[in-house]
């Protein structure tokens, strides 16, 4: 498994952060656990996890009960390996036990009009990292305030895109609700990117631009493929 963070207890107390692969050849430890983003999948029968790097989690112990209504939420999650389920060149597979599991907002490309304008804000919010998987653009953002609800969208202008429109343009955009900057915050969200796909293309390509603090303008190109 690629690109999920492993923490150690002595890693959390020193907040450090490192990778490690799942399959490897020391076996499976109730002692190790990982973290990374993913997309809850509800079936009949229970659940699973599809990790963004395209590895799938069984949960079998801890946490392990979605409602049907919560499928496609999107999740960071907390996980011990028991074993493996299937895991080749095409697939890796594992059965887990969750430690513990976050929503994070995930919410699609919103048209920002006159009438919207106000309610969408333009407060300064700091993008601490950005990284595509699969349709999905995730930001991990900073910002300041005091405790009241924040609102982030990605917005773009009303109607149709073309092939001219490239690289079709995107604003982030943060309303702080008024709220006090009474100290530093931080939290992740996810935007669905697949409204930007275009006819006859496999790919698309968009500039982002945002409000930093210090008047800074933040500025981020991406390649969409499909």
């Amino acid at each position: 498994m690629k690109k999920l963070l492993n923490f150690s207890l002595v890693a959390i107390l020193a907040l450090l952060v490192f990778g490690c692969d799942l399959n490897d050849d020391e076996g499976y430890s109730l002692g190790n656990f990982w973290v990374g983003f993913g997309i809850i999948d509800v079936d009949g029968s229970g659940y699973t996890i599809k990790m963004d790097d395209g590895e799938e989690l069984f949960p079998a112990d801890g946490y392990y009960h979605w409602d049907e209504d919560e499928d496609s939420t999107r999740v960071l999650v907390n996980f011990t390996v028991l074993d493996e389920k299937l895991v080749d060149d095409e697939h890796e597979e594992y059965y887990v036990r969750v430690n513990s599991v976050q929503k994070i907002l995930f919410k699609g490309i919103f048209d920002i009009t006159e009438e919207t304008e106000d309610s969408i804000g333009n407060d300064p919010v700091h993008v601490e990292d950005v990284w595509a998987a699969n349709n999905m653009l995730t930001f991990e953002l900073e910002y300041y305030g005091s405790g009241l609800t924040h609102y982030v969208n990605l917005v773009k202008e009303p109607g149709e895109f073309t092939s001219a429109d490239e690289p079709i343009q995107l604003e982030l955009r943060h309303n702080n609700n008024d709220d006090e900057p009474g100290y530093q915050m931080s939290a992740f969200v996810t935007f669905d990117l697949s409204e930007l796909q275009l006819a006859g293309q496999d790919s698309v390509t968009y500039k982002i631009t945002g409000k930093d603090y210090g008047g800074e303008t933040y500025e981020y190109e991406g390649t969409y493929r499909y």
